[in-house]
C-alpha cells in the first residue's frame, strides 16, 4: 500500500496480551491494530467527527501467516471505495524482520462504515467535507 492522503501505516509489537494460547497472535489483535490505524488516518485527515457516524456493517479479515509474542508488526489501510453512503477500508498487517524489513503479510481485509448522522435510526449520505477529504486509492 502506498502512502496517500487516504492511507495510513502504523508499527505495533506483538505484546503478551496479544496472542493465544497456540502461542501466535490472536486473531482479534489483526482487526484492533486495523481499527488503530484506521483512527491515525482520520486524525490525519483531520475529520474527529467521523468515528461516532460510521458504525462497522461488514467486517472480513483473512490469515496468512502467524505472528509471534515481541514480533514487530506494520498495519496499513487505505480508502478502497467511497459511496454515497459508505466507506471500504482495505488492510494489511505484515510481520517485520529485525531489520525492519517486510517478511511476510500476515493477514489482510476490509472493513466497511455507513454513514449514521447523530440521532438518526438510517443511514445518510457522507457530509461534503468528508467527501472532499477522503481519496479512494487508485491500486
Amino acid at each position: 500500500m502506498g502512502t496517500s492522503p487516504s492511507s495510513c501505516s502504523i508499527e505495533r509489537t506483538v505484546e503478551w496480551v496479544d496472542t493465544d494460547a497456540a502461542g501466535h497472535q490472536h486473531n482479534s489483535v489483526i482487526l484492533r491494530w486495523a481499527e488503530a490505524c484506521e483512527a491515525q488516518l482520520f486524525r490525519d485527515l483531520d475529520l474527529p467527527e467521523y468515528f461516532p457516524t460510521a458504525p462497522r456493517v461488514q467486517q472480513t479479515v483473512n490469515f496468512t501467516a502467524k505472528l509471534y509474542f515481541g514480533q514487530r508488526v506494520l498495519t496499513s489501510i487505505r480508502v478502497e471505495r467511497l459511496g454515497e453512503k459508505s466507506l471500504t477500508l482495505a488492510f494489511t498487517t505484515e510481520g517485520l524482520d529485525c531489520d525492519g524489513a517486510v517478511a511476510s503479510e500476515a493477514a489482510n481485509g476490509n472493513v466497511t462504515t455507513a454513514h449514521v448522522a447523530p440521532g438518526a435510526l438510517h443511514s445518510s449520505p457522507w457530509p461534503a467535507l468528508l467527501r472532499e477529504r477522503i481519496v479512494p486509492s487508485k491500486d
